[in-house]
């Protein structure tokens, strides 16, 4: 057996099933580059889902990371520490808000949010007790958890997990007509991605995000952002609501806030949606830690120069021009996305997405399927043209053999 083949065999005998990776392990990842166990070198056009944005090994995090070991890295926040309020004074300024509440995980981060709209409902906008009520649009994907899943329209996420939590809507994706007619007296929230990730990257119709946020406002009900994947530069910029000039309530953060270093999530708003909490009500013992602190106050500083968010504005242009012309060809069906963000759909007369994705590897490129037929791209923001070009042509190749 092979060193890949031993890691895997080892790896199935004592993990649980519940994912289905390519048949790589990597040893060592540097920039945009990745090296598995027999030393060979693939080009990463996944970047953890977003939350590798600045790269493998980014210098400046892993010294941000390494300074911050030799002097602490957990208090609990039963303690202050010195790096608590920079990281929420900072992220605060970044997202215009007011009040920053640090989780680990995205689906923290969401768990977050949900208990945040509930709370507010009731003790701001006098919502009955157990009434209240959150919109979300179908094909969602915003965790795995119970309450998460409770919400979901993708039956492999959501089937044997019942009983359900209730106090959710479920209304079509970009449909703003049906969005309005769900609102009601006890609708507290709305939550959206601003760009639907594992769905396959799809980008709301032009207006839906700005309708979304003038009904939520004259309605008196809270516009949640999840903008966990398609924050923090990877859509060109800060944020994909930024496109259409959107500020939501909350926004919900996650993956590259940690500078694939260590999980970071957190949610921003203002004082009056955040300080309806009281000591004891919600918390984490690892929220807001000293070490993710100092990683994710590095993000922060580098979000600021705007240098990433360029990078994925012009090479996202250069992606989505090459990748457009791979449509009509027989090979491409659709694709879409926006900055250094797409999904592709494969014609099935070439292979599932699965199979592409294999394809690709055996060539030097990880990408990684979704709902069948569709293979994401979404490259670290720190990719060379040149690297992003032979990538192209890799996939390029893969369709036309």
């Amino acid at each position: 057996m092979t060193s890949t083949e031993r890691s895997i065999a080892a790896a199935e005998a004592h993990s649980a099933h519940n994912y289905h990776p390519l048949p790589v392990v990597v040893a060592y990842a540097e920039g945009a580059w990745m090296t598995d166990v027999e030393g060979r070198r693939f080009l990463d056009m996944l970047a953890g889902y977003s939350a590798l944005n600045f790269g493998h090994g980014n210098r400046r995090l892993i010294n941000a990371a390494k300074a911050q070991l030799d002097r602490v890295t957990l208090t609990s926040r039963a303690f202050h520490h010195d790096r608590f309020a920079d990281f929420c004074t900072e992220l605060a300024a970044l997202c215009g808000k007011d009040m920053v509440l640090p989780m680990n995980t995205g689906a923290e981060a969401v768990e977050t949010a949900v208990k945040t709209a509930r709370k507010w409902g009731y003790r701001v906008k006098g919502v009955p007790d157990g009434q209240a009520k959150i919109i979300v649009a179908g094909n969602n994907f915003h965790g795995r958890t119970t309450t998460i899943i409770s919400f979901s329209t993708d039956e492999e996420a959501r089937a044997d997990y019942g009983p359900y939590t209730p106090g959710f809507e479920i209304v079509p994706y970009g449909d703003l007509a049906a969005l309005e007619a769900a609102v009601d007296e006890n609708t507290v929230a709305v939550l959206l991605e601003p760009i639907q990730g594992e769905a396959g990257v799809l980008v709301p119709p032009a207006g839906y995000l700005p309708g979304v946020r003038r009904l939520t406002a004259e309605r008196g009900v809270l516009f949640i952002a999840d903008e966990i994947q398609s924050g923090l530069g990877r859509t060109g910029r800060t944020f994909a609501c930024d496109h259409e000039d959107v500020v939501p309530d909350i926004y919900v953060l996650g993956k590259a806030l940690g500078g694939g270093v260590v999980p970071v999530s957190a949610v921003v708003a203002s004082r009056e949606v955040l300080g309806v909490f009281r000591p004891g009500e919600h918390g984490s013992t690892f929220g807001g830690n000293p070490l993710a602190c100092a990683v994710a106050l590095e993000v922060v500083a580098m979000l600021r120069s705007g240098e990433f968010q360029q990078r994925a504005t012009e090479l996202g242009d250069h992606l989505h021009h090459e990748l457009g012309l791979l449509v009509g060809g027989g090979a491409v069906e659709a694709v879409r996305g926006r900055g250094l963000w797409a999904g592709v759909d494969i014609a099935p007369s070439v292979g599932t997405g699965r199979q592409i994705s294999e394809r690709l590897m055996e060539r030097g490129v990880l990408v990684k399927d979704t709902h069948g037929s569709t293979i994401r791209i979404a490259p670290p923001l720190v990719i060379s043209k040149e690297d992003l070009d032979w990538g192209l042509d890799q996939l390029r190749g893969v369709l036309s053999a």
